[in-house]
């Protein structure tokens, strides 16, 4: 899909294609409609490297800011790169109250990061979200994470060497420095990782024990008005 800046006619999307975003306003996956382009001989005039428009969310009118690498200019048009940084991202959901409150903490300064594509401040706020939350899963807590980590990988079918930096930030103790740096695409993959392990180890369980607990009180209740 080209998209193009022209002289006389605008944005012009080379596809029939509708363009979609989870919107991060409304949390809703929905069309998106462009709103403001810049001013051609403004932009053709500075040749910036990268190029902000605005496209408007179709279920709730919110405007969403985008910005594009430019792939070429020419004098009756510019061409932008398809892929693109959104400048503002939904935030991510979690069961939080189930996690210990240190853990919490930290994971939601992971999330932030990673909303704000800060991606390797991001890997660093994972580190220490999972490292306080090993004494917390109880005996042997690190060895059962790893466990629940690797359970993902394989569901998932992530291959040893993409898995690689996951694992090493999670789970071997060295220096700051020696973290890998990660990408938008590598970023993602210890997100979703890292939510697993953490709705696992703390969240399925959490929510378990409170339906037993509440299967157990309603039978006692009915138990004690039977005997009444």
């Amino acid at each position: 899909m080209a998209i193009i800046i022209d002289r006389d006619q605008g944005l012009q999307q080379q596809t029939d294609e509708q363009f979609g975003l989870e919107c991060p306003y409304c949390g809703i996956y929905a069309h998106m409609t462009s709103q403001s382009v810049p001013h051609f001989a403004t932009v053709l005039k500075d040749k910036p490297k990268h190029v902000g428009l605005v496209y408007q969310c179709d279920a709730c009118r919110a405007p969403i800011f985008l910005r594009f690498a430019v792939k070429e200019y020419k004098e009756d048009s510019i061409e932008l790169y398809r892929n693109f940084i959104e400048l503002e991202r939904p935030k991510e959901k979690f069961a939080f109250s189930y996690l210990p409150k240190v853990t919490e903490i930290l994971f939601r300064e992971a999330l932030a990061c990673y909303s704000s594509n800060s991606f390797n401040a991001f890997a660093s706020m994972c580190r220490r979200a999972a490292a306080s939350s090993f004494p917390a899963i109880g005996d042997s807590g690190r060895l059962k994470a790893f466990d629940e980590v690797m359970v993902a990988q394989d569901i998932a079918e992530i291959d040893d060497n993409s898995f690689a930096p996951i694992k090493k930030i999670l789970f071997e103790s060295s220096e700051e420095e020696d973290l890998p740096m990660l990408n938008r695409a590598q970023a993602g993959m210890l997100l979703e990782v890292l939510k697993d392990m953490l709705y696992q180890c703390f969240v399925r369980r959490g929510k378990l024990a409170r339906a037993i607990k509440v299967r157990r009180f309603f039978i006692q209740e009915g138990n004690s008005g039977l005997s009444a």
